[in-house]
């Protein structure tokens, strides 16, 4: 063993920052070295050559660019601060307890705490060795504003479901560490580990990898912080900005701050950008309140990590108590069309490439695609369309994720499925040339403007001018609108009434019920409609 104080492990997961990091203040504490890790896990980041779209078989291309760009940055920090990032690879318990293992002295191990049950799992193995070998674990509460934990135990035990219980419960949550570092424990003896370098993206296996186009937001503290001092500049938009106001057309300058995917990764603070929220505030005494206002929306984000944390199966319909059970279709070619951008509704489709090409679309345009391809007019089960997001955005968050498909396609939180976006003329009314579009779907750049959200409407001779075919170049609608999103509202009523008659039902038999219900009360209604035709009824 080395003599001295005693070394302490880093161990970086979300957190990939310096500001702010209590697991980075409490490891570096009286430490006399200190080894900050980071364990490239083969779950997120293997390739996998068998996926739609270029990445692994968890993550696309983007999220995985943007982790790497973020570690490079992390390590350049450290390298400041007379450290460096040791980078790993393998399945991170096994990782770790072989790093705690070695000669290292180590008497403390520090990490954010996450309620992400991957990551819970990987924790319990991890303080289970530690404790059993005498090492301290020190897991502080700091991805989020509050500790989801203490909040459900003021609740009773239970999460709270709506966002104004939420809020009642939490309060102010505490305020970031004022503490800046100016040097951190050197680095000791290494040993066995097989530690390297932050790896390439070829490094990884993805030098083959082709994608049309990469995410245009780099990863990384000095980013994240770099892109919030310019928001912070505008007090008046932070003071007058509300959700769901903002022009999800908007992609050359987004309508927004674009900092969700620094905070997936720990890049940036929530208590920080909290913090900084309040303190424009305090210079502009008019501003919006949550839920609505720039300071409401992280608290969004702490409604779903609470509820998301005290909810079983809260990543799926079956067994999990909070959702509606509701008999959606299993249409894999459906789900293609619309993953794809080929459902022949240029605002979905444009959303989908912006997707696929960025990593990131506005909050408007992506519960415009979640409503079109859940309740609005496919009627797909939204467990099909949380994996698309799941993969493909560079701010996939499990608990916000789920959240949102759970309150768009109205199986939790929110339940007014009358209420559906258009995909043709909610676009319009933010973007009537549709220059978004034309952008994102080049096949459509010369389209008319007053054809270009309905393309198909659009007579053979325009679209012979504007060198796009519809059904040749550009696929025809996969649905009327119309009757399509008529009969997703019948089907949700239905399932509505139906799931309240047998009282939540949370198996496959009820299900089945509910798919012969919902089969046998459309059989009745074609019947209906076929003897009013005979009988010269409209």
């Amino acid at each position: 063993m080395l003599s001295g104080s005693g070394s302490s492990v880093m161990w970086f997961r979300k957190g990939l920052r310096i500001h702010d990091n209590p697991a980075l203040q409490l490891a570096s504490q009286g430490a006399s070295h200190l080894y900050p890790l980071f364990v490239v896990d083969p779950h997120y980041m293997e390739p996998d050559p068998t996926s739609f779209s270029p990445g692994s078989s968890r993550a696309g291309l983007n999220r995985i660019k943007f982790l790497l760009e973020s570690l490079v940055d992390l390590d350049l920090s450290l390298k400041n601060l007379g450290s460096r990032l040791l980078v790993l690879k393998g399945d991170p318990a096994e990782v770790l307890i072989r790093c705690l293992k070695e000669q290292w002295n180590v008497r403390k191990l520090c990490f954010e705490y996450d309620t992400e049950p991957y990551y819970q799992a990987l924790d319990t193995k991890v303080k289970n060795f530690a404790l059993g070998a005498g090492i301290e674990v020190f897991s502080p509460v700091s991805h989020t504003l509050f500790n989801p934990t203490e909040i459900i135990e003021r609740n009773g035990g239970k999460p709270p479901l709506t966002y104004q219980s939420f809020t009642k419960i939490a309060g102010q949550p505490p305020p970031p560490l004022t503490i800046t570092h100016s040097s951190l424990p050197p680095i000791g003896i290494l040993g066995s580990c097989d530690i390297s370098e932050v790896p390439t993206i070829e490094d990884l296996g993805y030098g083959d990898a082709k994608q049309d186009e990469f995410s245009p937001f780099k990863g990384g503290e000095s980013e994240a912080l770099k892109r919030l001092a310019e928001c912070m500049k505008d007090k008046a938009w932070v003071a007058t900005f509300e959700k769901p106001k903002g022009n999800p057309s908007a992609f050359l300058k987004p309508a927004t701050t674009v900092l969700s995917p620094y905070l997936k990764f720990g890049c940036l603070s929530s208590r920080y950008f909290y913090r900084q929220i309040q303190d424009v505030y305090e210079t502009m005494p008019k501003h919006t309140s949550p839920p609505v206002s720039l300071l409401g929306q992280l608290l969004w984000r702490d409604f779903f990590y609470t509820v998301a944390f005290g909810t079983p199966n809260f990543d799926r319909m079956k067994d999990n108590k909070i959702c509606k059970q509701i008999p959606w279709k299993d249409d894999d070619k459906l789900l293609e069309a619309w993953r794809d951008g080929r459902t022949g509704f240029p605002w979905i489709d444009a959303i989908m490439v912006q997707l696929r090409q960025w990593g990131w679309m506005h909050h408007l345009a992506r519960h415009c695609v979640a409503c079109f391809l859940t309740r609005g007019d496919l009627f797909v089960h939204w467990e099909r369309g949380r994996d698309v997001f799941e993969r493909l955005l560079i701010d996939a968050d499990w608990a916000i994720n789920n959240g949102n498909w759970l309150w768009l396609s109205c199986s939790s939180f929110f339940y007014q499925y009358n209420r559906i976006y258009s995909p043709t003329s909610f676009g319009k009314k933010y973007d009537p040339n549709g220059d978004y579009i034309r952008h994102f779907l080049p096949v459509l750049k010369d389209m008319p403007r007053q054809y270009i959200y309905e393309p198909w409407s659009a007579p053979l001779s325009i679209q012979t001018k504007a060198n796009c075919i519809i059904g040749k170049d550009y696929p025809k609608p996969v649905v009327l609108h119309d009757s399509a999103s008529k009969e997703c509202k019948r089907k949700m009523g239905e399932a509505y009434a139906l799931s309240k008659e047998l009282d939540g039902v949370v198996n496959e038999d009820d299900l089945k019920i509910l798919r012969r219900k919902l089969d046998e009360g459309k059989e009745q209604e074609t019947k209906a409609k076929r003897s009013r035709n005979t009988s010269g009824l409209a």
